[in-house]
């Protein structure tokens, strides 16, 4: 593989154009001192982005949009709730519980409104400029608020921006969209929203529900009525490391989109998988991630067409782990990867001491190397708990799609 700085531009992938979505603004999206959703990682991810020369690399776009208005949030929120989200905004004194604002999670801020249908605005942008062929790759890593539901805010997350995206994307023609999820938390908002639309698949690899919230995204989850198979979930137990969480992406996605054949992929990047992160149990590196984030961008070229939208979503280890992590998906869509062995530039380094008075890490991984034993290739084993989880989300979806378990 060519990484960033190596590859001669008549060999770059010129396939990889990206068009990422940043505005200043979206660090509005702030709960406040002390919750967990702070928005440093946001401005810390953009700063690493820069220090790597990727917002003026060949094929790069920076761009902004305007906010989502009424209209394009209508496509998933209901008009009660967008008032509601305006009215705490205007007052984050007040609270609204019945949609969820101002609870222990979604506490009330003064930009709520403004801030969160700015991020949905670059996502639904994305969705826009990736369908109309400006660009095959875009991203917002300040989007991925995947907890939202049509009346309510919920998991930190007022606006679902990848549901809006895939609204967006529908309403402009397309008829296939696959949705793939690997925060570690159950992206139920999406699910949620396209459950019975056989015009979109949504897959979600998560931590177990008996151990995170939601506490949704069972195996036998799969759709609604008139969209059986729709979608597809597979929990991980507590402690599942870097081989577990690849095998168990390896061993489900491929297979789905290779048979639903989607015309345009929006994942989901949520960094929160991550061994340090400190909302979650699972114990997966920033080079797993990394890997992910490639095998994503190598199935939207096999199965897609190319057309990739790509958000970030959760992530609390704020320094450490989130900037890194999205600065590889950003790397990874614009066609020059970093490699994992770079140290990570001094300037950012010194902008991280400055920001929060803590030590950056020195280098873009964190020592792994990760892999993974094919399920395909190496067979079931019967007394393996991840095996049993992979099984049970393949045998739950796949004969929808004709497909053997």
């Amino acid at each position: 593989m060519h990484y960033l700085g190596i590859m001669p531009e008549a060999e770059r992938d010129t396939s990889c154009g990206l068009h990422l979505y940043w505005d200043e603004a979206v660090t509005a999206y702030d709960f406040g001192p002390g919750h967990p959703m702070d928005p440093t990682r946001l401005a810390l991810t953009m700063r690493l982005v820069e220090a790597f020369g990727l917002t003026t690399a060949p094929g790069v776009t920076v761009r902004s949009a305007p906010p989502a208005g009424d209209s394009t949030l209508g496509l998933v929120h209901s008009a009660e709730y967008i008032e509601a989200v305006r009215r705490v905004a205007a007052d984050p004194t007040t609270t609204d519980l019945r949609h969820g604002l101002g609870t222990a999670d979604n506490w009330a801020f003064a930009a709520q409104h403004t801030a969160s249908a700015l991020i949905a605005g670059q996502s639904v942008a994305a969705a826009e400029a990736v369908w109309n062929g400006e660009t095959p790759h875009a991203v917002n890593f300040a989007g991925g608020l995947h907890h939202a539901m049509p009346a309510g805010a919920s998991g930190f997350c007022v606006y679902n921006d990848p549901a809006l995206a895939i609204a967006r994307l529908l309403e402009l023609g397309a008829e296939r969209v696959a949705y793939v999820d690997v925060d570690v938390h159950h992206g139920d908002g999406v699910q949620q929203a396209f459950w019975d639309d056989p015009r979109v698949l949504t897959v979600s690899i998560h931590e177990h529900p008996s151990t995170l919230f939601p506490e949704t995204g069972w195996s036998t989850e799969t759709g609604g009525p008139d969209a059986p198979g729709s979608a597809a979930n597979l929990p991980l137990h507590a402690g599942t490391g870097d081989s577990g969480w690849l095998r168990a992406f390896h061993a489900l996605v491929p297979e789905l989109l290779a048979a639903f054949r989607p015309q345009v992929l929006v994942s989901q990047h949520g960094a929160d998988t991550h061994v340090e992160d400190p909302l979650a149990h699972l114990a997966v590196t920033v080079d797993a991630q990394r890997m992910i984030a490639e095998s994503m961008h190598e199935l939207a070229h096999r199965y897609a067409e190319g057309r990739w939208i790509a958000t970030g979503g959760g992530g609390y280890a704020v320094v450490d782990v989130v900037p890194r992590a999205w600065t590889h998906l950003v790397a990874t869509a614009a066609g020059h990867p970093i490699d994992p062995a770079a140290e990570t530039p001094e300037s950012w380094r010194a902008e991280v001491y400055r920001r929060t008075r803590q030590q950056a890490p020195l280098r873009m991984t964190d020592g792994a190397g990760p892999h993974w034993r094919d399920f395909q290739e190496s067979g079931y084993d019967p007394a393996d708990r991840l095996d049993q989880a992979i099984l049970a989300a393949r045998r739950a979806v796949y004969p929808h799609h004709g497909l053997l378990p």
